[in-house]
């Protein structure tokens, strides 16, 4: 008999929009660092640096939920081809004013937000389409599949964009990241996507998230995901925005190496999801979304006081696999715990949790200011470990166990 990995390969649509997501994904993280990079070159500033990267995810948290319910209202499969369009045309005008010699620091910081709106509808649109395209059978296996390739897209693109920035500059980084999204686009056309919409309504928008969050609170499972969802990223993903301070600013060491630095926590997440996804690693769902994000900020601390690149280059490695976990059950709860009517908004919601995260960026930049990129890591870090502590105590026993 087949594994449900096998089966699931073997589905030209699930292929298509898993490797789709695999490949923009990837660019997405590239041109995250690599203008991280750029800011840092140009202004040597820790809080500009945070700026620029929270401006990439802030639509996250302003229209997660607006992408959630128009996805239910509009095509998908539209949507998706979409947003890749006008992030490879974005990051066109990036890489011609680079080769040009006008690339200034506040086109990049424009360029993140208009691709971060993009950005927005990854949950609601793609993952969604996902589970969709996996059937209700295979659904752990196929969320758990593609959060692995989501943390190897986190790992090659970090690493693609330190190397990118060094050899090529941001004009290489921008053109290899329009021809990739580019094809992306091109490559859904083929896609099959069956859906039931119905009209859109932009007026009932507010009511349908209101609805969302008021089923939300029925459900301590729900209330748990979206909780420790705005810690974790508000709290602990807060540090992507100072890799490059901490790489070239505490460490010094080579942008490449700052890619390497920042490719630590999702090879540890790649490895990680990919024994959830082979059945290998099984313990109760909440277990290992709450156990895990609090692993993750607990490898932030230590990575924080470490006097060594290398040592904080493993102990990333080892936060990792708490980041599997979180990432895995984060969508597979909230795609087995909620009905079909109500998981695009649902999706949209935990996008608006995600979008928290430019929050914490800005925080950790504040901060560094006084206390240093280390400093603030290190703050940011051992709040969000208590707060999770917290949620997770306060909910054990709303909650029944999840096998």
């Amino acid at each position: 008999m087949d594994s449900p990995i096998r089966e699931l390969l073997r589905s030209s649509d699930f292929l298509r929009l898993w490797l789709v997501g695999a490949s923009a994904n990837a660019m997405r993280w590239l041109e995250m660092l690599a203008s991280g990079l750029f800011a840092w070159e140009v202004t040597g500033s820790a809080l500009a640096v945070t700026v620029v990267v929270a401006l990439r995810q802030l639509p996250l948290l302003f229209l997660g939920a607006f992408a959630g319910a128009i996805s239910e209202a509009i095509n998908r499969k539209l949507i998706l081809m979409t947003a890749l369009m006008v992030s490879a045309i974005t990051s066109t005008l990036l890489a011609t004013l680079a080769t040009t010699g006008h690339l200034e620091l506040w086109h990049v910081a424009l360029g993140n937000l208009v691709s971060g709106t993009m950005w927005t509808t990854e949950m609601s649109t793609r993952r969604r389409m996902v589970g969709e395209a996996a059937g209700p059978h295979r659904i752990v296996q196929a969320i758990a599949l593609d959060s692995a390739t989501n943390a190897m897209t986190r790992m090659v693109g970090p690493l693609l964009g330190g190397f990118a920035f060094q050899w090529l500059g941001m004009k290489g980084a921008y053109s290899l990241t329009a021809l990739v999204q580019f094809a992306g686009a091109f490559a859904l056309a083929g896609l099959v996507h069956t859906q039931v919409t119905r009209r859109l309504a932009l007026a009932n928008i507010p009511a349908e998230i209101l609805e969302g969050l008021h089923y939300a609170r029925t459900k301590p499972t729900l209330l748990l995901v979206f909780g420790i969802t705005v810690v974790t990223n508000v709290f602990a993903f807060s540090y992507s925005g100072l890799v490059a301070p901490l790489g070239l600013g505490a460490f010094h060491v080579s942008p490449a190496l700052v890619g390497v630095l920042a490719a630590g926590e999702p090879t540890g997440a790649l490895i990680g999801g990919a024994l959830i996804a082979a059945g290998l690693l099984r313990m109760d769902r909440r277990l290992a979304f709450a156990g895990g994000a609090a692993l993750f900020m607990a490898a932030l601390i230590v990575m924080a006081l470490s006097p060594s690149y290398w040592l904080a280059l493993l102990v990333l490695i080892v936060g990792g696999f708490g980041t599997a976990g979180f990432g895995n059950m984060q969508s597979t709860l909230m795609l087995t715990e909620a009905p079909p009517e109500m998981r695009s908004r649902l999706m949209g919601l935990v996008t608006v949790g995600i979008g928290t995260g430019p929050l914490g960026i800005l925080a950790a930049g504040l901060l560094a200011a006084p206390l240093g990129p280390r400093g603030a890591v290190l703050v940011m870090a051992a709040v969000g470990l208590v707060l999770t502590a917290g949620l997770a105590w306060a909910l054990r026993s709303r909650t029944p166990p999840t096998p």
